[in-house]
């Protein structure tokens, strides 16, 4: 991750995979873009509630672009990542 620029998290975040996201997100270098991909991460969608669900990544760590869906349509997350990257940009020019 120390060579990243975009990160993307799909799936639910569980209580388990929890700190594994918040160090693998924090070990990428600064700017970077944080991407959700689905409902999942965005809103824990079905399994909202479960016991096992940490709840929306957006309660632990700041997200820049959300594509939802579930599945997410091939042309949403083609604009998504365009945004991503446009994001990026506009970070990088900021330092």
């Amino acid at each position: 991750p120390r060579l990243a620029d975009i990160v993307l998290v799909s799936g639910p975040v569980t209580v388990h995979s929890l700190d594994r996201v918040r160090r693998t997100i924090g070990q990428v270098p600064e700017p970077r873009v944080i991407v959700t991909l689905g409902s999942c991460p965005l809103s824990c969608n079905v399994f909202k509630g479960s016991y096992s669900v940490a709840g929306p990544l957006d309660k632990y760590v700041p997200i820049d672009v959300s594509i939802a869906g579930c599945a997410p349509k091939p042309e949403a997350i083609i604009d998504g990542l365009a945004l991503a990257a446009k994001i990026l940009k506009e970070k990088r020019g900021a330092k």
